[in-house]
């Protein structure tokens, strides 16, 4: 009996040392686990190409650590479809067991994935789409925007074409969340008269209906948004059909280095804003851009910047956490503080974990190598901070 006795108590204490080696695994993981999700295929794939990219090139230059964590990256192709997003996020949350969620590009497709993650517990880093309801009334703790609050680079757009006493503008963009936030924030900043408000089908190939009604009511100015492949058709045609030197065109994500060899000579000399623009003069955009040429043979958009920053940034937390990655309170507090140097420039999170950074007005042009890209023409907006953050009370 006394035999027993002892053999159960060994039991019992091995156990709790298991208990306590587990306990010690959790907090001290190997690698970090991270599912980076985007549109790698269809027309938009031009889009996720520059997000992962980007996002390689900042994994090369840190050496595939995050901190003394070896990084583990799964890539998923969301389609830019909602439901085939929810599915693959789903795989890597419940059986992958991803530590944390990354990328997205469309709106929409964020939406029906986010809760998925926050969900499970666990932190969800994005690239670029930044919906106005998770700016605001339905923000989530767990949710971070390393690219862009949706309605940012179209107000400042809107605000300097009020500066520039432009009468009239004619706007066109999608029929979903990313294109009405466009929109909308186009007209917050504007004020001024429009000769016409058009929602088309995301995708979209055919325009020339809606360049027909612009013809007709020949406005002062056109302001479009039409990310990826729409793009491509829509300059192209804009230019087809004869509204080049006729009416300025201006643009918001349309016009960038995932579309612009497409496009080609159409594009030369239209405006537009954005958070990036290669000639940025700052250190750390200066060595981005000459990293990014030399490693993928082609210069970088918005898109691969935002995908770079967010490696950088999810790399600042991991170091300052000492890696302790399932720490989410300590987690979200390094994430919070930005503590990384951003190719933008000026970066900072607003209490809504939506960026504040600056907004530049670029044109497109011709570069001594005979290629296409864009020159900065002046800082339209400085440390811009969304509309919404006042209405978000669920990050304190």
């Amino acid at each position: 009996m006394r035999k027993q006795m002892l053999s159960a108590a060994w039991l019992l204490a091995a156990c709790g040392l298991c208990g306590q080696a587990a306990v010690a695994d959790e907090a001290a993981p190997n690698e970090i686990k991270i599912g980076y999700v985007n549109t790698f295929s269809g027309p938009s794939g031009v889009l996720g190409k520059q997000y992962r990219d980007g996002f390689d090139l900042a994994l090369d230059e840190l050496g595939g650590k995050m901190g003394k964590l070896k990084v583990v990256v799964e890539y998923g192709d969301d389609q830019l479809k909602p439901d085939i997003s929810k599915s693959v996020v789903e795989r890597m949350v419940h059986r992958d067991k991803v530590d944390l969620v990354a990328g997205f590009n469309f709106s929409n497709v964020l939406l029906a994935s986010i809760d998925t993650v926050t969900g499970a517990g666990k932190l969800l880093v994005g690239s670029n789409p930044g919906p106005s309801m998770l700016a605001g009334e339905q923000c989530q703790p767990n949710f971070f925007n390393a690219g862009q609050q949706n309605d940012g680079a179209s107000e400042t757009l809107g605000r300097y074409l009020k500066e520039q006493k432009v009468k009239s503008v004619y706007v066109l963009a999608p029929n979903y969340q990313a294109g009405r936030d466009m929109v909308t924030g186009f007209k917050r900043g504007f004020g001024g008269n429009l000769a016409g408000e058009v929602y088309t089908q995301l995708a979209q190939t055919d325009f020339s209906t809606e360049l027909s009604q612009v013809r007709a009511a020949n406005p002062a100015a056109v302001f479009v948004f039409m990310p990826g492949g729409n793009a491509i058709n829509f300059v192209k045609q804009w230019a087809q059909a004869g509204m080049t030197g006729k009416i300025p065109l201006y643009s918001v994500y349309t016009v960038d280095h995932s579309t612009l060899k497409a496009i080609g000579g159409a594009a030369v000399g239209t405006l537009g804003v954005s958070q990036y623009v290669e000639d940025l003069p700052n250190p750390a955009n200066q060595k981005f851009v000459a990293a990014f040429v030399k490693r993928n043979g082609y210069l970088p958009s918005e898109y691969a910047a935002a995908a770079y920053d967010t490696a950088m940034l999810i790399n600042s937390a991991v170091v300052q956490t000492g890696g302790k990655i399932h720490d989410i309170e300590a987690m979200r507090a390094a994430l919070k503080k930005a503590d990384f140097q951003s190719v933008r420039g000026s970066f900072r999170f607003n209490t809504n974990q939506m960026p504040i950074q600056n907004y530049y007005l670029r044109e497109t042009v011709k570069l001594p190598d005979g290629t296409l890209g864009f020159a900065t023409r002046e800082t339209v907006a400085k440390d811009y901070a969304d509309h919404y953050a006042a209405a978000c009370k669920a990050i304190k």
